[in-house]
Order: structure tokens, then C-alpha cells, then sequence
């Protein structure tokens, strides 16, 4: 009886998947599915609006769970999302506390948070994408008459003629010759408006005007430094390139083939959040700050301190670990699913030189097949940790530490002991599998 009973609500809830695919579902992310035709007929379902916490609540993990929570807990952060993937299956998608504790929203794995410079990896792949179109060079110089921003706002704004030197490759290793000596531009718009005298806060073109101005900090290619300023430019190059906007370019062309339809480029406020997205929180004893378009507000750190939309390809995206697992799968060279670059372009991007030198994308790309990506934001941190074995490990969190971009050390320590304890009890099924509807009947795809 209790097995009729179940058959049938599984046979109902199919049904309903159907009916919703076939009207326009829409998901916790308010945009309808048909958005995102995969182009053949058939209309994915988001993974971010089929999984749920019940899916990996698995008796010999839960020693696991109390582990995580515990340290949580240590660093007093809200809520956190984990993903955890073999060799390209998702196996295991939970999330952890509060989405918005205000609101009693307990995290899910279909939660999205900010990503922070996870976002370079994305970023990264557009311009392999692009490189493989024919479309640039890694080796095309960025600025001046023959660069690909030969803007005259721009040419006529420098005046370090060894910014004419840069390429592409040296922005994506972070040796385009940009430090921080008048602070990271990315997130100094105050001082930027004072000094340049800006009615408002600069947009993007503005700001690289401005920063053109002074003067590089070392000779492009002959030492580097973190830059997110670097991967802004990347942004405007892709734009350039495409003849599209960063996001366009980057959703159509490398978010969706990946799987990925519910990933977006971040909001400033609290108030502008998309409707599955998570509250952020600075951490304990954080205070208010002047908000970055200098309106007088005093705001907290992360809803105005920054120009978080601003930060477009160097910090900008937002999406569920689950999500980007799907992603990761789609650039790592294995066979089981197809990546969405070219296997040279997959080498290119995790060849391993020393340990001083940046991957393209990733952090550090180690010759054992170790590869790493953090990101860290006013509210929230990000890590994406590859293993030789095939395993990758994704956590998010919602809250801010005093750590800084120091926290994901510790995230990479849970990580060692949690998968020395229990990778050998994560389950063997694959959490990618969707319904997508078609025009005789819904089947089950990777």
C-alpha cells in the first residue's frame, strides 16, 4: 500500500513538471524557462529549482553536516551553500543555516550567492571562447592603434606609454603592470570621484579612463600583481570582440551551453536581489560606511559600500555551487560532460608554470591536477577546490569573516578532513538529471 501511495505522488509531481514546462514555468528566479530553449525543442528545467536539502540528507553524512555546521558556527557565519561533484556528476547539494535569517529562510542548495572573483573564471572562459572563434590573440596589445580598446578616449588618456605594451594573456595572469597604489579602483569610487571630480559614481568606461591616467606600478610581464582592474578591461575586451554586452556574451555563449540558466550579474542593495538570492552579512563589529556614489548615506559594507554591479567580469556573478559545478565540469577536460571548450583551451588554462605564476582564470593550477579559485566580497566567500581523484568541492557563504580573503585557507581545511573522513559515503548518483519537455515526452538528460 505505502509503495502504491508513493508511486503515485511521484507520478503526480512528473505530471505537474510537465504541465509547468509546457505553460512557461518559472522558477524561484522569476524568469521562465522558455528563456532558455536549448534550442532542439526541448526546455530545460532549472537545476537550481529541482534540488532541495532532502535530496542529499543522507544518514552516513550527517557526522559531516555537524562537522560544517560547527564550523559555521566557529566563524560566525549565517548561512553557507556546498556542492560536491565526481568526476562531473553532482553528488551531493546542501545548504546550510540562513538564506536570510529576517525572512526565517533556511539556506538551500537552489540559493544564490554572490561569487565574488570566481567570477574571473568565467570571465577567463569567454576569452578562450573568443580566442577559439578567431576572434582575438592572447598576444593582441589592449590599448592604442592597433589594440583591441583603441578607443581615443582611452589612447588619449595615457600617459605611461608602457600601458600600450599590454596584452591579453598579461591581464589574465594578473602582469598587465596595475597595483593598488591609489587603492584597487574596483572598489575606491569615492576617491575617484573626489579626485577626478565626477558628478556621480564612474561607470565602466570612465573608471579605465580615469585609472589610464597614472602610472603602472612595474613593466607589463615582468612581475605581477592580483588585479581586479585587469579583468574589468577583460570584460570590455569581450565586449568589444562580440559586438555584445559582457553578460550577453558570456550567458550565450558559456553559461547556458554549460547547463548554467540561473546565473546573473549582481545587484548593489538588498532590495534589488533576485528573488532565490541570499541576505549578506558583514561580520561582528563591522561599521557603516559612506556609500560608494558619495550620496552622504552611511550604509552597511555590503549593500552600497561598493559598486558591486560594477565589478561586471572581475567579481560581478551570482549562482548556486550547484550551478557552478556544472560549470566546472564544462572546462575540466573530462569526457562525461562535454566541455564547452576546446581540450587545448582547457590545457591553456590549467598549465602549470610555478607557483608564482597565475593560472588563466584559476588561482593556481598545480601539475598533480589540483586547481583552485576563491573570491571574497564584503558579505560573502567563495571556494572552488578541484582534486586529482576527480572530486570537486564548492562552498559559498553568506557572511563576511575578519579573515578576509585569508578565510578560504580555513574552507580548504574543512574541506581535507571532510573528504578524508566521508568522500568514500557520498553517494553514487547524479543530481544534474533534469526533466526537459519535448515534443512527444519528458526524458531524462545528464
Amino acid at each position: 500500500m505505502k509503495k502504491g501511495i508513493l508511486a503515485a505522488i511521484a507520478l503526480f509531481c512528473a505530471i505537474a513538471l510537465i504541465i509547468a514546462s509546457a505553460s512557461g514555468f518559472r522558477g524561484r528566479s522569476g524568469k521562465a524557462a522558455e528563456s532558455v530553449s536549448s534550442g532542439d525543442g526541448r526546455i530545460p528545467v532549472r537545476l537550481n529549482d529541482t534540488l532541495t536539502n532532502g535530496m542529499s540528507d543522507i544518514p552516513e553524512l550527517r557526522e559531516m553536516d555537524r562537522s560544517i555546521e560547527k564550523f559555521l558556527k566557529r566563524w560566525e557565519i549565517r548561512g553557507a551553500s556546498l556542492a560536491i561533484m565526481r568526476n562531473d556528476s553532482l553528488v551531493y547539494a546542501k545548504g546550510y543555516g540562513w538564506a536570510d535569517a529576517e525572512d526565517s529562510v533556511r539556506m538551500s542548495p537552489g540559493n544564490i550567492l554572490r561569487m565574488a572573483s570566481v567570477s574571473k573564471l568565467i570571465t577567463a572562459t569567454g576569452i578562450m571562447k573568443l580566442k577559439e572563434e578567431g576572434l582575438l590573440s592572447l598576444q593582441d596589445t589592449v590599448f592604442g592603434p592597433r589594440g583591441i580598446l583603441n578607443d581615443s578616449t582611452f589612447s588619449k588618456a595615457i600617459r605611461d606609454k608602457r600601458i600600450f605594451r599590454i596584452t591579453v594573456e598579461q591581464l589574465l595572469r594578473h602582469k598587465g603592470g596595475f597595483t593598488t597604489g591609489h587603492g584597487d579602483p574596483m572598489f575606491s569610487s569615492q576617491d575617484m570621484i573626489r579626485q577626478f571630480h565626477l558628478d556621480s559614481a564612474p561607470d565602466s568606461r570612465t573608471l579605465v579612463r580615469c585609472e589610464l591616467t597614472r602610472w603602472l606600478g612595474f613593466t607589463p610581464g615582468t612581475s605581477q600583481q592580483y588585479s581586479n582592474f585587469g579583468f574589468l578591461l577583460l570584460s570590455l575586451i569581450i565586449e568589444k570582440t562580440s559586438g555584445q554586452t559582457y553578460e550577453d556574451y558570456i550567458r550565450e555563449n558559456i553559461l547556458h551551453p554549460a547547463g548554467c540558466y540561473d546565473m546573473h550579474i549582481a545587484r548593489n542593495y538588498y532590495e534589488e536581489k533576485y528573488p532565490n538570492e541570499v541576505r549578506y552579512y558583514m561580520q561582528a563589529g563591522s561599521e557603516p560606511t559612506e556609500e560608494y556614489n558619495l550620496s552622504g548615506r552611511m550604509v552597511e559594507k555590503c549593500y552600497g559600500g561598493s559598486d558591486i554591479t560594477g565589478l561586471s567580469g572581475a567579481g560581478a556573478w551570482v549562482g548556486s555551487p550547484a550551478e557552478l559545478c556544472r560549470f566546472v565540469a564544462s572546462i575540466d577536460g573530462k569526457p562525461e560532460i562535454p566541455d564547452i571548450i576546446s581540450a587545448e583551451s582547457v590545457a591553456e588554462m590549467t598549465e602549470y608554470f610555478d607557483p608564482q605564476t597565475f593560472s588563466l582564470g584559476w588561482n593556481d593550477t598545480r601539475p598533480d591536477g589540483e586547481w583552485t579559485r576563491t573570491g571574497t566580497l564584503s558579505g560573502t566567500s567563495a571556494l572552488v577546490k578541484c582534486y586529482p581523484d576527480g572530486e570537486c568541492w564548492i562552498m559559498i557563504t553568506n557572511t563576511g569573516t575578519y579573515r578576509g580573503p585569508y578565510f578560504s585557507k580555513y574552507v580548504s581545511t574543512l574541506f581535507r578532513r571532510c573528504r578524508e573522513a566521508y568522500s568514500a559515503s557520498l553517494p553514487r548518483y547524479n543530481l544534474f538529471g533534469s526533466y526537459v519537455l519535448t515534443s512527444n515526452s519528458p526524458e531524462r538528460i545528464p
